[in-house]
């Protein structure tokens, strides 16, 4: 089996060195945003492997170590003799001046959150930037000296070396974020870098990726035959209209119904692509067998797995009666690789497990096609759009792979999925009553294992409790919870305690990603 991408081929390309940054997605986002192609790569990526892949940039992510630690993860110092442009931010930039003759140490004075910056040098990276201006601060560690072959650029009132440029390489240091959207004109810095240093046109656009992509899924798959997991999901659902517009009816599409989808989830699969799609659609009934795998378990991880391992099971049942497949293809995205801790092979944490990213063994035997391994959410979205997918579809809010056993908290059972189904179905159905379900990322219900004392008429009740959980975000890596109406929530907690047998509590989250995940488990 190969894990190998389908991608667009890209003339301009930049490489994002991740020393296990929250932001390193984030930054690949902007770059894409200034329509310049970028990839994450791992933090020790050789020399001669830039060289390689000639790209036209390179950005050194932030990180939680310190550079002077023991076993901090560190760069080819080779990559600073290439002549090819490099900013480091955060931590990246301390790498690049301690590579190149500046000392970094623990701050007196740290920055978390927002500070005020001036600009002392307004030419290349700060052109068109205000000279007094707000960024984005997340450091312990600073640049305490900088080398005779370093300038400042900016600084703030704790840090004399907020941003520096090396005088004969071409090689810049940001100490703030110019990725995140609190640093004021960090996009204009990113694509000063981009277009002044890097030279870049800024001629990248999505519909050349799909364009490449269609063309390369065509002339790999040849005459075989593929098969498509499908979950109901716009991820999977855009591979399925990618490979329908390269290979046509060569493409088979297996959607198991684990017993853990939404309410009424599989008719409307079959609908939309029996009908939009006219596609050789199998359906796997395997409800009893992943309920009972999962009986008695409560650990999230431990779900996954099992959820994971029954899935292929059944999924390699059904695709032994498929004759001629060779290629199996999966909707993985950018952020799926990045959270399983696969796309920076480095100092990144695992935050959970995707069944669908690196899960399927090698026994399946199927060439792994993932064409939108390459891609974030908004990008899929667009690109729906772009092979003419249906609104609904497209727009259709994230769906996890583990389906409603991550939300629901503690033991998975038939019961307590039927309350859930419903709770949920009521939330969505009110969001989009009230004409908000685009102008919101993700909301669904969550059922907690938490009983609470209640009174309904004249008796005392001792049921369960629902969260209601609804984000907004633009790339699924970071999110902060919506602001709905108030009369919104209260319509919606009215109903699910009316309607939904067994609940008598409705909570609303108020977390934001980070700390919390979008997801509960």
């Amino acid at each position: 089996m190969t894990d190998t991408p389908l991608s667009g081929v890209a003339e301009e390309r930049v490489l994002v060195l991740d020393f296990g940054s929250q932001y390193a997605q984030l930054i690949a986002r902007r770059v894409r945003e200034a329509h310049v192609y970028c990839e994450i790569v791992r933090h020790n990526i050789t020399a001669e492997r830039i060289k390689e892949l000639a790209p036209v940039g390179i950005i050194l992510s932030g990180g939680p170590s310190s550079v002077y630690a023991e076993n901090a993860p560190q760069c080819d110092p080779e990559l600073f003799n290439l002549g090819i442009p490099v900013l480091g931010i955060c931590y990246g930039m301390q790498l690049a001046c301690q590579a190149l003759g500046g000392k970094v140490h623990n701050a007196a004075s740290r920055e978390y959150g927002r500070a005020h910056c001036e600009v002392t040098d307004p030419s290349d990276i700060f052109d068109g930037v205000k000279t007094q201006t707000e960024v984005w601060m997340s450091h312990g560690d600073q640049v305490e000296a900088i080398a005779d072959d370093w300038e400042p650029l900016a600084k703030t009132a704790t840090c004399p070396f907020a941003a520096v440029r090396h005088k004969k390489a071409p090689v810049y240091g940001l100490q703030f974020h110019p990725e995140v959207t609190h640093t004021v004109e960090g996009k204009l810095v990113l694509a000063n870098f981009l277009q002044k240093v890097c030279k870049t046109s800024g001629l990248w656009r999505l519909a050349d990726f799909a364009e490449e992509t269609i063309k390369q899924v065509r002339e790999r798959i040849g005459t075989d035959r593929v098969i498509c997991g499908l979950s109901g999901g716009v991820d999977s659902a855009v591979v399925a209209a990618l490979l329908a517009r390269a290979i046509g009816k060569q493409l088979s599409c297996i959607l198991v119904d684990n017993g853990l989808l939404r309410k009424d989830e599989e008719r409307a699969i079959v609908d939309e692509f029996t009908n939009h799609f006219k596609a050789d659609l199998h359906v796997v009934k395997a409800e009893d067998q992943f309920l009972e795998q999962l009986a008695g378990v409560v650990d999230p991880q431990e779900k996954r797995r099992r959820i994971g391992k029954t899935f292929i099971d059944c999924f390699k049942r059904e695709a032994d009666k498929i004759e001629d497949a060779k290629y199996l293809a999966q909707g993985t995205l950018y952020p799926d690789v990045i959270e399983s801790g696969a796309a920076a092979d480095g100092p990144a944490d695992t935050i959970k497990l995707h069944h669908n990213v690196g899960g399927l063994p090698a026994e399946l035997g199927f060439e792994l096609v993932e064409p939108l391994r390459d891609l974030f959410k908004d990008e899929v979205r667009k690109l729906g759009l772009q092979l003419d997918l249906p609104e609904e579809i497209v727009w259709r809010h994230p769906f996890p792979g583990p389906g409603l056993a991550v939300r629901c908290l503690g033991e998975v059972t038939r019961e307590k999925l039927d309350v859930l189904r419903e709770a949920d179905a009521i939330v969505v159905g009110e969001i989009k009553a009230a004409g908000l379900y685009r102008a919101t990322s993700q909301a669904f219900a969550v059922l907690l294992p938490v009983q609470s004392v209640g009174v309904m008429g004249d008796s005392r009740t001792y049921d369960n409790t629902v969260a209601v959980r609804c984000v907004n975000t633009d790339d699924f890596m970071t999110a902060d919870w919506s602001h709905l109406p108030h009369d919104l929530l209260a319509r919606i907690s009215t109903r699910i305690i009316n309607e939904v047998k067994g609940v008598n509590r409705v909570v609303y989250d108020i977390s934001s990603k980070p700390p919390a995940t979008i997801e509960w488990e």
